[in-house]
């Protein structure tokens, strides 16, 4: 493997929370959206069940909270999960200024 495409996995794949974030934040969804979202919107297909394990350990962390609607449950972005988000968005603009 390249070392771009280690790079591309690392910040796509083994980062999954970032993109689960980042989806709840524009809008509430079922977890099994999150596969079909995350590959349109950020070019990457996630596993199947991967997503759902993301989120349970998010929102076992406070930065997502669920509650169900017509017996599907719906994932929401807490304040401390947009705060998170925001931490994020801040390394990779470091990031990227250090590497320019």
């Amino acid at each position: 493997m390249r070392p771009i495409e280690r790079l591309q996995k690392l910040n796509t794949k083994e980062n999954l929370w970032i993109y689960v974030l980042k989806t709840v934040k524009d809008n509430p969804h079922h977890g099994w959206e999150f596969p079909i979202l995350i590959e349109n919107q950020f070019g990457f297909k996630p596993g199947t069940i991967t997503p759902y394990r993301v989120l349970y350990s998010l929102e076992a962390e406070g930065l997502v909270e669920s509650a169900f609607d017509d017996r599907r449950r719906v994932y929401r972005i807490t304040e401390k999960g947009k705060q998170e988000l925001e931490n994020v968005k801040a390394f990779y603009e470091d990031l990227i200024k250090k590497i320019s």
